[in-house]
């Protein structure tokens, strides 16, 4: 039995994962803002109030007979329009608790350190937001960040990761794409289909990096467990798709046409910067969790969109 601390405990992955890392058997601490709030969505969890981004008694429990880290939380990218303080919120969601959790790390004696650190990022990693870019190229581990908003984000989101190496620890990032899963981001596309004006966003050729939500629970399992993986991860399925199968496999989910294209200008109007991250894309690889030998157990999109919305 290992004892794992998850941050982001209550959010779309917190709450699987940690149901399966009970599952089988491990110790888990749950690093949450309200810890009354989260008792009814975490029972028989070892809860800690923290505010990630402030230090606090809350980093003496990362090093409380602790095996491992997943660090999860971020303030959801697309759950307000995006402003000054609402960027600023995305960022420092990430950003300033990685730094906190290191430097609490860094305070610890080495021999009570945790082994592993794995923490999320994101496949924005590599969008450098070109619009009408939709390159074939693979964009595997070894490529380079993006200059977007959110590619900067996320590189200075896995620089405060790393910084958890020279500690001792290994550190895996994960560059994960769009989660789908009940609940997920799918919610939000399910009304504009019900209502027969569903349709693809844009032209539909630029890439979308997805992953089932199972998978992803099973593969930050994995990456606490294998030793040999470390560095940047991308977690997206290896069946890639683009916008416009993502509407295909919507449609017939939900038994309604997909016909209707949802213009670039009437994105950007509705959702405003964030329009640009919608319009364009990249093809991730998962190139590294290949190579270690995990299995996608759902790799199919129009399968995972059936069963996020069944």
């Amino acid at each position: 039995m290992s004892t794992i601390a998850v941050t982001g405990a209550t959010g779309f992955l917190g709450r699987p994962l940690i149901a399966a890392l009970v599952a089988r058997g491990d110790r888990v601490i749950a690093l949450v803002r309200d810890r009354e709030r989260a008792k009814a969505s975490l029972p028989g969890v070892d809860l800690v109030e923290a505010t990630l981004e402030t230090p606090g008694p809350w980093q003496a429990r990362l090093v409380d007979g602790v095996d491992g880290i997943v660090h999860l939380a971020g303030e959801p990218i697309a759950a307000k329009r995006w402003d000054a303080r609402q960027k600023q919120l995305i960022r420092d969601s990430r950003v300033e608790s990685t730094r906190t959790i290191v430097e609490g790390l860094a305070a610890a004696p080495a021999a009570a350190r945790p082994r592993v650190l794995v923490s999320a990022s994101g496949a924005d990693y590599y969008d450098a937001v070109v619009p009408g870019d939709f390159d074939d190229e693979d964009f595997a581990e070894d490529q380079s960040a993006g200059d977007s908003f959110l590619a900067r984000v996320c590189a200075a989101w896995e620089a405060e990761a790393a910084a958890a190496e020279p500690l001792g620890l290994r550190v895996v990032r994960m560059r994960t794409g769009v989660v789908l899963g009940k609940g997920g981001a799918l919610d939000r596309m399910r009304t504009p289909f019900k209502l027969f004006v569903g349709g693809r966003i844009g032209s539909g050729k630029q890439w979308f990096s997805w992953v089932d939500q199972r998978d992803a629970i099973a593969a930050y399992l994995f990456a606490l467990d294998t030793a040999a993986l470390g560095g940047p991860v991308n977690l997206v399925s290896p069946e890639a798709a683009r916008a416009r199968d993502l509407a295909k496999a919507l449609g017939k989910a939900l038994g309604r046409p997909a016909w209707m294209p949802v213009p670039g200008f009437a994105l950007k109007a509705a959702v405003g910067e964030f329009a640009e991250y919608l319009l364009t894309g990249r093809k991730v690889v998962p190139r590294a969790l290949l190579a270690r030998g995990f299995q996608f157990a759902h790799a199919s999109l129009s399968a995972a969109v059936a069963d996020a919305l069944a």
